[in-house]
C-alpha cells in the first residue's frame, strides 16, 4: 500500500505532466503568425450536426466570408468563429443589451440575430467603432464620465448609446432612459451613461 507521501508525489507529477502538455499546446498556438490565425478563424469547417449556410457580409469594414450552422446566432457567430469578443454573453435571451452591435447601423441584440440574416449586410461591433487609435466620441464620454464599473455590459451600452443618438433620441435625459431601457447595468453606473450619452451627443452634433 502506498504511504500518503507516495501518493502526494504521485497526484503531484501527473498534475504537472498535464500542465506542460496544455502548456506546450499553447506555446504552438500562440507561435502561430497573427495572419494564419485570423484565416483559421474565418474559414475552418464549423462544427455541426445540421445544415449550413455561407455567410458574407461586410464585419467592421473587412469583407468576411464564413460558412456555419444554419442554427448559429449572429453572438456566437462573432465570438466563437471571428475572434470579436466584444459583444458579450449575459442573458442570451435579448433581455440585458450586452451584445448589443449593428446592422447596417441600427442596433439589434446579436443573441437573438441568426448570423445567416448578416448576409450581404454591414455588422459594426465595438472593436470596428473607433478610428485607429482614435476613440469615438462616445466611447471618451463614457470614460470622461466614468461611466462603468465592472466595464461588462460597456460594449453593449456605448453601442446602443451611439444608436439613440444617431436615432434622434438623445435630446432630453427621460427620452435617453426610455431609449436606452433595454441596455442593463448591473452596476447601477446610469447617472455616468446618461451624462456620457448628452455629452457625447453634442460632440456628435445631435441631441442635447
Amino acid at each position: 500500500m502506498p504511504t500518503t507521501d507516495d501518493t502526494e508525489t504521485r497526484t503531484f507529477q501527473i498534475s504537472r505532466r498535464t500542465t506542460l502538455g496544455a502548456g506546450g499546446a499553447l506555446g504552438v498556438a500562440l507561435s502561430l503568425p497573427s495572419g494564419q490565425g485570423e484565416a483559421a478563424a474565418v474559414s475552418q469547417a464549423p462544427v455541426s450536426s445540421g445544415p449550413t449556410v455561407p455567410i458574407r457580409a461586410m464585419v467592421n469594414g473587412r469583407a468576411v466570408t464564413v460558412e456555419t450552422d444554419v442554427r448559429t446566432s449572429l453572438l456566437d457567430l462573432l465570438r466563437e468563429r471571428l475572434d470579436l469578443t466584444g459583444p458579450k454573453k449575459g442573458c442570451d435571451h435579448g433581455q440585458c443589451g450586452a451584445c448589443t452591435v449593428h446592422i447596417d447601423g441600427r442596433r439589434v441584440a446579436s443573441c437573438l440575430t441568426l448570423a445567416a440574416k448578416v448576409d450581404g449586410r454591414a455588422v459594426t461591433t465595438i472593436e470596428g467603432l473607433a478610428t485607429g487609435d482614435r476613440l469615438h466620441p462616445m466611447q471618451q464620454a463614457f470614460i470622461d464620465h466614468d461611466a462603468l464599473q465592472c466595464g461588462y455590459c460597456t460594449p453593449g451600452q456605448i453601442m446602443a448609446a451611439v444608436a439613440c443618438v444617431q436615432e434622434g433620441h438623445a435630446a432630453s435625459r427621460e427620452s435617453i432612459r426610455e431609449y436606452m431601457s433595454g441596455n442593463i447595468c448591473r452596476c447601477g453606473a446610469y447617472v455616468g451613461i446618461v451624462a456620457a450619452i448628452e455629452d457625447a451627443a453634442r460632440v456628435m452634433g445631435a441631441g442635447a
